[in-house]
């Protein structure tokens, strides 16, 4: 992973791309980092994975947590693709990471000729139910020491709920009580769970572009159903629907991986 800097707004932000070929500008969840999408980008088909790490996430800098938004981070990302990239790009995320694909390509047409949206946390909508596990652990935070808050979460029957029904979200969520800044963690989570892509669902059924949205089962925050109502949405879209990372991580990657692969072929 080769990193640079992209500077705005008085922030240093990194950049972080992998392997070589054309870009697809592909961005990180929610307190996640650039090694999230490209641990599941293909090698070797002539494209390059491209991230801007949000503000607050990875080696960026955070700034105000006030400014901490869906909205925000999209605008951060059109100014990187303005000064950095030749525009249309194709463009997609993980997540998060797929709330401001959504927007980018909704709110500026003219960056974006075709969408990849994986694992969607968010359909048009704010502040999401799927996105309670996290609201919670963000609000814990807020309230209590990492250890306090994790012992809190741990007896909630959100965590019960999870152990049995989504283990891999429950595994992301622990990583949260330990991941610093402790302060820009809990931030991040009490507001970005708060938000939304800020679209409306007439905008997205306007899109004109290829985009694929990927989705799979066993997973709360990241509903298959969430997935398939945004592949609707979508009058271009194609759905695939992968195994489950809960299941068997190497098949997530693997399939994850051949789902991209398909799709970037097709449109070279």
């Amino acid at each position: 992973m080769i990193r640079a800097a992209f500077h705005r707004a008085g922030l240093t932000f990194s950049v972080a791309n992998s392997f070589e070929g054309a870009d697809l500008i592909f961005q990180h969840g929610l307190c996640g980092d650039a090694g999230q999408p490209a641990d599941v980008f293909p090698a070797g088909i002539g494209w390059r994975c491209t991230t801007l790490e949000c503000r607050g996430h990875g080696q960026s800098e955070p700034g105000s947590p006030e400014d901490f938004s869906i909205a925000t981070f999209a605008d951060d990302l059109a100014a990187y693709i303005e000064a950095a990239c030749t525009a249309p790009v194709v463009i997609g995320g993980i997540s998060m990471g797929a709330a401001i694909a959504l927007r980018l390509a909704v709110k500026r047409p003219d960056l974006v000729r075709a969408l990849v949206i994986a694992r969607p946390a968010w359909r048009v909508d704010a502040a999401p139910q799927n996105m309670q596990p996290n609201a919670l652990v963000g609000a814990l935070m807020r309230k209590y020491t990492a250890p306090e808050a994790r012992q809190n979460f741990d007896a909630s029957a959100t965590a019960a709920m999870l152990t049995a029904q989504a283990p891999d979200n429950l595994a992301s969520l622990h990583g949260f009580f330990t991941r610093e800044p402790l302060e820009i963690t809990r931030e991040l989570l009490c507001r970005i769970s708060a938000d939304g892509p800020g679209v409306i669902e007439s905008e997205v059924r306007a899109l004109k572009i290829p985009a694929l949205v990927i989705g799979h089962e066993r997973d709360y925050v990241h509903p298959l159903q969430l997935a398939r109502d945004v592949a609707d949405m979508i009058p271009s879209a194609r759905l695939a629907i992968i195994t489950p990372k809960a299941t068997n991580p190497a098949k997530y990657k693997a399939e994850f991986a051949a789902a991209l692969t398909q799709f970037l072929k097709e449109l070279t």
